[in-house]
């Protein structure tokens, strides 16, 4: 099957604000900024912006009234929405980008949201998941939301027929993992920090030994996850499937801009991938070009299919590390193998 919606969820959206630093950080001084831009932002809404710059059918589910700053930024976009009203503005992050794309962030902690709002977002999700492709729930929850809330909107989505991913962190992350296998997503996109919070593995183990990096996306496996889609920044990727296949990919060299989004980029790119019906190397090619090509972006700026080259990232079977496979190039789609 090719095609098909993706709704995204973003519990925790914000205004992302990137301010572009002249040198290194310098605590107590004065920056003289260079270019600044805006951009509406939370990581489903950066998900819901990259699969609509390609142009997929995507709808993006927000807590937010519809005078909004963020709302009104979306609306400009085009990017067909669902809103919630809260009655509070939504949240501003900050990100302090410099020269070599080394980027701080400031977040603020967002609008918290009582049960009448999380039942509110949930109804919608539920009736947006209806005859679509993949629901996306990701981010940060907010302040007082429970931490279980991803494994109880899994579960609400499941019987819809629409498959789940979800990308966030630390106790939304364990929570999710420790609530059974059927509240366990069809995929989960950790990085390296993540994927070590929930495996009780350290990160420096999971980069510098291909065994303790298998032991530890096992633990996903094990615990119901289908796929597991781990980014590892400028390292590359790594793709696991419940059938057993593990492919890894190394990113292209890029000038870094700004990393904000580049992991949601990714997530889109193997998302896009999918609905094409690609097969699992091509769909870590996809996600890794896409991520690649935003972090070469400014601020949260998502890349248009023109600016991803799936082509230029090499793809091996197995992780990182691990001999003796020579790595092939993935070509994009359309073109032929040499």
């Amino acid at each position: 099957m090719t095609g098909g919606r993706v709704v995204t969820l973003t519990a925790n959206p914000s205004l992302d604000r990137t301010l572009a630093l002249p040198g290194p950080l310098a605590r107590g001084e004065v920056a003289r900024l260079g270019p600044s831009s805006t951009e509406p932002g939370g990581k489903g809404v950066n998900v819901a912006r990259a699969l609509a710059a390609a142009r997929a059918d995507v709808l993006a589910v927000v807590p937010a009234d519809p005078t909004d700053p963020l709302v009104t930024a979306l609306e400009a976009l085009r990017l067909p929405l669902v809103t919630v009203p809260t009655g509070a503005p939504v949240r501003t992050n900050y990100s302090l980008t410099e020269p070599d794309g080394t980027t701080t962030k400031l977040n603020e902690p967002g609008t918290a949201l009582d049960a009448g709002l999380r039942a509110a977002l949930a109804a919608a999700v539920a009736a947006a998941a209806v005859g679509a492709r993949w629901v996306v729930l990701s981010g940060s929850l907010p302040p007082g939301t429970p931490e279980g809330w991803y494994a109880e909107l899994v579960r609400a989505v499941r019987g819809t027929g629409a498959r789940v991913a979800v990308d966030t962190s630390e106790a939304p992350l364990r929570a999710l993992l420790a609530a059974g296998p059927d509240a366990a997503p069809d995929l989960l996109k950790p990085n390296a920090e993540e994927l070590a919070q929930v495996t009780g593995t350290s990160e420096a183990d999971l980069l510098a030994d291909p065994a303790a990096l298998t032991a530890a996306v096992a633990q996903l496996h094990e615990r119901g996850v289908g796929e597991v889609l781990l980014t590892l920044g400028g390292d590359g990727a790594v793709l696991s499937t419940a059938a057993g296949e593990v492919w890894s990919a190394r990113a292209p060299r890029i000038a870094v801009r700004s990393t904000v989004g580049a992991g949601d980029s990714s997530l889109a790119g193997h998302l896009l991938a999918d609905l094409a019906g690609a097969a699992p190397a091509d769909r870590l090619a996809r996600a890794v070009a896409t991520g690649s090509a935003a972090a070469a972006l400014p601020g949260s700026a998502v890349p248009t299919p023109d600016q991803v080259d799936p082509a230029a990232v090499t793809v091996s079977p197995g992780l990182p590390g691990t001999p003796p496979s020579t790595p092939e190039p993935v070509p994009a789609a359309g073109r032929d193998v040499p």
